[in-house]
């Protein structure tokens, strides 16, 4: 707490300190720049890929446009992001961005605030912008990771303000959760089961949410991934005029190769997410325990792959428990684990001597180096299981789509609201959110016929389209043109 309360009066001195400079300006400080707030620039997920798509498209709007990453990797070279942008998300950028160091992420890591995390780090990226700022201030700030509290500073430093805003710091959803005292994993068990803690969690959520709103409203421009983060955003910042849904660059050109026609023998279900408490890998355990007791005794039994990534030792201790339930379960034979499977995309041009599932698997493993059993095992795999609650959009529903895997996905949020939805009429997936709802899920998809299941997953493929890095680059240029070449 005393953390929090002295980083609350540092930052308000850092905001007098900023509006105390732009009173005494004489002249435009800016430079002509495009400077891009990305504090971690090796996280190797869809937001990183945002943000080299998102540089690629401001390149080739304005070639004589400089791009400048804010980034605290010291080890982070103009060089070595070029080359990182191009073979780790296939994105050739049309010239190195410059690079600006900075030395005080520590103040917006999670672990510097065991109380009250969301302020603290909110106001450490005020501290961390404060620095990036007065290194370097350019006409146009991007904020690509969601850090809405420095708007406001960017804009006493006289930046335009864009940002890209993946999901709500928070949310109504957060909040009604608080009052109905729910336990989930940002909600614990120890708070939900006082009333006395719920109401200041409650008084917490509010003031934060408040301030969440005045900050947020400082952007010239808002895009975010998803209809679900818009409704949320668009409530709290109350800025519709200048919130525009851009779609996230979904990388499936190797998945979109796969084959529709799969082996059966036996029948895979699989599940890709990072092992994190959000993504309820749990639920989708005991629904296919569940599937399995109401199959007929001679039908062929289904295996369950799940894939995903460690960040740390909690989620190594996650896997390890759902490893213990299936034992318990008596289906572990059934289940397998497969633990940072690699995945890169290959981009191709049209071969026809092999099978598509044969070429993607080739070129990557020896052109580009890599493995690419991540894309192996999609291709084997007749659906894809995605449970967390209220995901903003839903990346690994799109992959199972692109696959040619009927997703079995949460009914909320991105899945529901964007992309598990009728194409041209028919449909593409499934939506559940109870166990009971995912178990009759997991059992349509396993009795289909197999044109039926054929039909379905085309479908499913040919929405995933919509979601492609093309239309990304289209939407984003189409809302940053006005911004950037100061068009009414």
């Amino acid at each position: 707490m005393a953390i929090l309360a002295g980083l609350l009066t540092f930052v308000s001195t850092l905001l007098a300190l900023a509006l105390r400079r732009l009173l005494r300006r004489r002249g435009p400080t800016t430079v002509a720049a495009a400077g891009f707030f990305h504090p971690y620039t090796n996280d190797g997920g869809g937001g990183e890929r945002v943000l080299w798509c998102a540089v690629r498209a401001v390149q080739e709007l304005c070639p004589g446009l400089p791009c400048v990453i804010f980034t605290g990797d010291a080890d982070a070279s103009p060089d070595g992001l070029s080359t990182r942008a191009l073979y780790r998300f296939g994105v050739r950028l049309l010239r190195p961005p410059q690079v600006v160091h900075l030395s005080k992420r520590k103040w917006i890591e999670a672990s510097t605030y065991p109380r009250f995390t969301m302020m603290g780090q909110s106001l450490g990226s005020v501290y961390l912008a404060w620095e990036a700022l007065n290194k370097f201030t350019p006409q146009f700030y991007f904020d690509t990771s969601g850090y809405a509290f420095t708007y406001p500073l960017a804009r006493l430093f006289g930046s335009k303000v864009i940002c890209y805003t993946h999901y709500p710091t928070i949310s109504s959803d957060m909040v009604e959760r608080v009052k109905q005292r729910n336990s989930m994993y940002n909600n614990n068990s120890r708070i939900s089961g006082s009333i006395w803690l719920s109401r200041c969690k409650i008084f917490y959520y509010t003031i934060f949410s408040w301030l969440y709103g005045l900050v947020g409203s400082c952007a010239h421009l808002v895009m975010v991934n998803s209809s679900w983060t818009r409704s949320h955003i668009v409530n709290t910042w109350k800025v519709p005029e200048r919130t525009k849904r851009v779609y996230p660059p979904c990388d499936t050109s190797a998945l979109q190769m796969l084959p529709l026609e799969r082996s059966t023998t036996p029948p895979i279900l699989i599940s890709v997410a990072q092992f994190r408490p959000e993504k309820a890998h749990g639920l989708q355990l005991e629904a296919f325990a569940l599937a399995l007791q109401r199959l007929d005794s001679d039908f062929l039994k289904p295996k369950l792959q799940f894939v995903g990534s460690c960040r740390n030792k909690e989620d190594m201790e996650r896997l390890q428990k759902l490893q213990n339930r299936s034992m318990e379960l008596h289906i572990d034979d059934l289940v397998e684990f497969h633990k940072d499977v690699s995945y890169r995309s290959c981009y191709l041009t049209t071969v026809k001597k092999f099978s598509p599932l044969f070429i993607c698997l080739v070129i990557n493993r020896y052109v580009t180096g890599c493995n690419s059993d991540l894309v192996q095992l999609l291709g084997g795999a007749i659906a894809g299981l995605h449970s967390m609650t209220d995901e903003h959009f839903g990346i690994s529903v799109v992959e199972y789509m692109a696959a040619g895997a009927i997703p079995i996905a949460h009914k909320s949020a991105g899945p529901m609201m964007d992309i598990v939805l009728e194409e041209d009429g028919r449909q593409t997936g499934f939506l559940a959110s109870e166990k009971e709802e995912f178990t009759e899920a997991i059992l349509k998809v396993l009795r289909m016929a197999e044109p039926e299941r054929q039909e379905m997953a085309a479908a499913a493929r040919k929405r995933a389209q919509r979601f492609s890095e093309q239309r990304f680059h289209e939407d984003f240029t189409e809302a940053v043109r006005p911004v950037l070449l100061g068009q009414a």
